[in-house]
């Protein structure tokens, strides 16, 4: 077995530990909440979201620094760190007695929660181009399968032993996870062209914010992500309008794994599509089917279709994550991957932030159904996005960087 291969084999199942064990906790949120003290039920929602969301904002500050040290340094010591300092932090929130210290390690947790982000970029440093979208396809199955058990075992574990030991037991797992890439993964590390550009922070970021292509790829991971969570937060809300039986709470999961399962099913058929006709032309495909699938779900008047349209949005949105991360990994310089794919990394928590937010606030003023149609809308302002990228004159990023740099020191 080649180092490749066994790196990738031991990456996809510390992705699935990590992705299972982060999202074990995701559903007993707000009942943890209440063991605190005897709080009104409007508190324990305001904090819920609070706690819920601290993860992301320090995630998005963090994740292009971790890139940058990862250049520096490498990818296994960044997910070393990040893996035994999520471990620390969910162990120590099963100690917690108060929604103050909950929060603070919920903001500690989001600096060093870029274990999968960093681990996509890690494989990608280490697989040829051509085959880049099929590797980053297939790895992500291994950070959905976990995605899809974690609730289930989260909620199985909670109801068996409570939430402190669910807490120890999920902490537990990532640690062994992390021990897994301690003494599993052996890092290649890049050559380096001695006489490359060193990139200030600054021309990084000027040029992903200037260069059309680059630009267009940060907006639609973030339009991911928004999708994916502007109805997360409602869809329990959505189902029980659907039915009237009295298990919502499975319905719903259900219906929201549903996305997940097609995501499961298609990932890595997309990516290794995108390898064999252009990465530009497949993401370009998936915007448009993701707008077809999920607006007739604002229409749906039975709890059965709603699953299928999910089922059908999550093959669509499923090629997005691989997709974009191949794209970076084709256009970006060698020595500034990472923090490359930091960036697009924070620009996917953003999403996560702007999400709940925008279908909150849509759905308080003109109804859920409303969410799916204008989440819809972004997809196709997304393929807009890319489409004119696309007609333009191919701008290399590599050439534009160093002309910003160039043009940084006149």
């Amino acid at each position: 077995m080649t180092i490749q291969k066994r790196n990738f084999i031991i990456i996809w199942v510390a992705n699935f530990l990590v992705a299972g064990t982060m999202t074990m906790i995701m559903p007993f949120l707000s009942l943890y909440i209440e063991t605190f003290g005897d709080h009104s039920e409007a508190y324990v929602q305001k904090w819920a979201g609070l706690i819920f969301g601290a993860t992301f904002i320090t995630a998005l500050l963090m994740s292009p620094i971790w890139g940058r040290v990862a250049d520096k340094y490498g990818f296994k010591p960044i997910l070393l760190i990040n893996g035994f300092g999520i471990a620390t932090s969910v162990f120590l929130m099963g100690f917690v007695d108060s929604v103050e210290t909950f929060f603070l390690l919920r903001l500690f947790n989001g600096v060093v929660t870029g274990f999968i982000p960093t681990s996509l970029a890690f494989v990608s440093s280490q697989t040829a181009r051509e085959e880049a979208g099929k590797k980053l396809g297939t790895l992500q199955m291994g950070s959905v399968t976990g995605t899809l058990f974690g609730p289930v075992l989260g909620g199985l574990m909670a109801d068996a032993v409570g939430f402190q030991y669910t807490f120890v037991i999920t902490s537990i797992s990532v640690v062994i996870a992390a021990l897994i890439v301690l003494f599993g993964i052996k890092e290649q590390k890049k050559v380096k062209n001695a006489k490359a550009i060193h990139y200030s922070r600054k021309t990084i970021l000027s040029g992903l914010l200037h260069h059309r292509l680059m630009l267009n790829v940060m907006i639609v991971t973030a339009l991911i992500q928004i999708g994916n969570f502007s109805i997360q937060p409602l869809l329990s809300l959505y189902v029980a309008e659907l039915t009237d039986a009295k298990n919502v709470a499975l319905l719903a999961g259900i219906t929201f794994s549903a996305a997940g399962v097609g995501n499961l099913l298609f990932a890595r058929k997309w990516g290794k599509m995108g390898d064999d006709i252009g990465y530009e032309k497949v993401l370009g495909g998936l915007l448009l089917l993701s707008f077809l699938f999920i607006v007739p779900q604002a229409f749906v008047s039975s709890i059965w279709q709603l699953m299928v349209w999910r089922l059908l949005f999550g093959i669509a949105i499923g090629g997005m994550i691989p997709i974009t991360t191949a794209l970076v990994r084709r256009e970006a310089p060698i020595d500034i991957q990472g923090e490359v794919m930091g960036y697009n990394t924070s620009f996917r928590f953003l999403g996560n932030i702007i999400g709940p937010m925008f279908g909150g606030i849509i759905s308080g003023f003109i109804g859920i159904s409303s969410v799916f149609i204008l989440t819809g809308i972004l997809f196709l302002l997304g393929f807009a996005f890319l489409y004119y990228a696309t007609r333009k004159p191919v701008q290399d990023f590599e050439h534009f960087l160093a002309d910003e740099e160039r043009q940084s020191h006149m």
